[in-house]
């Protein structure tokens, strides 16, 4: 079998579930990880969420992607071994592993904490690894991490709501702090009411801000207030609503991963306000300049964090107890799972539970 191959690259035998092509369909997968080294940590994988960027990933969206592939960069888990030079992490520690497991450590984003922005960062699935062989994501049964890139978890915060803040909340959260919408009477706008989108709710309320859910769905304003605490709701096909509410907002994060006009959501800024794209369509979004000319709008962009600030992020969340609304799945029912978030039938992300429900099969 061709596959046998990926059973023997490294040592230590490890199970998942991958997809062979760009159709996206998982199934189960034998494959092999390194053995724990020096500055390692190797951790049973107990929970991982599901992104809308696995979606992207498993279909070859972005041209990227590398098969057999098994995703998952929203990893939680407890840690089983630690390598000889290991500091930060012993046996039994609860811990995580984003959307990245390497980077150069020497250029000046790494030297800033900003990891996420080095030009050789590596993802944690998909992509090639020092070893030059290619990382596999944590819809597995263990991982190997450098510890570097190793998140410890607060006891404060059960593990399976843990896991998407290694990627959703780190996507929103990072924004919000660098941008400036984490200050107390900020009006702040959310753009999509999804698993990136109800966690920019739940950080920028904790941060002291106004909140508004912009949203084509009026079927979601009942939830977006009463359960996920935002201050008012837009639908933003309603022409009315969007034009009373022009020029009060100061920032706007949009996590929405489809084509979208942007030009209305700028209208919604107050001068000097700031758009923030966070979700990654596939297709280039429109931007009409002038737009931005009158009241020195800004739209940029953000994605995850560094490590340092990761780890912020998830004290930060134990500490306000901000957890993401979740529904925990079986891995074999992962491919339903896919196909309903392609339809954003979820509240609000899908965590397999793989400890329970992963088993592993023979060659």
């Amino acid at each position: 079998m061709a596959e046998l191959k990926y059973e023997f690259e490294h040592p230590r035998k490890a199970f998942g579930w991958a997809a062979r092509d760009a159709s996206g369909v998982l199934s189960p997968f034998n494959f092999s990880r390194r053995e724990t080294g020096e500055h390692d940590v190797t951790f049973k994988v107990m929970y991982c969420g599901i992104c809308h960027s696995d979606l992207h990933m498993l279909k070859n969206e972005w041209g990227v992607s590398v098969y057999p592939l098994v995703p998952g960069h929203e990893i939680a888990g407890l840690v089983t071994e630690v390598g000889s030079k290991v500091e930060k992490f012993k046996v039994g520690d609860k811990v995580g592993v984003g959307c990245m497991v390497g980077s150069c450590r020497s250029c000046e984003s790494c030297y800033d904490d900003l990891e996420n922005h080095c030009p050789k960062h590596i993802v944690t699935y998909g992509a090639k690894y020092v070893d030059g062989t290619i990382t596999y994501g944590g819809y597995s049964d263990f991982m190997v991490a450098d510890e570097h890139f190793v998140i410890r978890i607060p006891d404060a915060l059960p593990l399976d709501a843990a896991a998407p803040l290694l990627c959703a909340g780190i996507t929103v959260y990072s924004p919000l702090r660098y941008y400036g919408l984490d200050k107390p009477g900020f009006h702040v706008g959310v753009v999509g009411l999804g698993g990136l989108g109800h966690m920019a709710v739940k950080f920028a309320k904790a941060f002291g801000a106004k909140v508004t859910v912009i949203s084509t769905s009026p079927n979601k304003k009942k939830e977006a207030i009463e359960h996920l605490g935002a201050d008012s709701f837009i639908v933003s096909r309603e022409q009315d609503q969007m034009q009373a509410a022009i020029g009060t907002m100061d920032g706007i994060i949009d996590t929405v991963s489809a084509q979208h006009p942007l030009a209305p959501l700028i209208g919604l800024l107050k001068s000097n306000g700031k758009l923030v794209l966070v979700g990654g369509p596939p297709k280039p979004l429109e931007l009409p300049a002038y737009s931005l000319l009158s009241g020195r709008k800004m739209v940029g962009g953000s994605t995850i964090g560094g490590m340092k600030e990761t780890q912020e992020m998830i004290d930060f969340a134990a500490k306000h107890n901000l957890k993401p609304d979740i529904e925990v799945i079986p891995v074999d029912y992962v491919n339903t799972a896919l196909e309903r978030l392609l339809k954003a039938d979820v509240k609000y992300r899908f965590v397999i539970d793989i400890s329970n429900t992963l088993k592993p099969t023979t060659s």
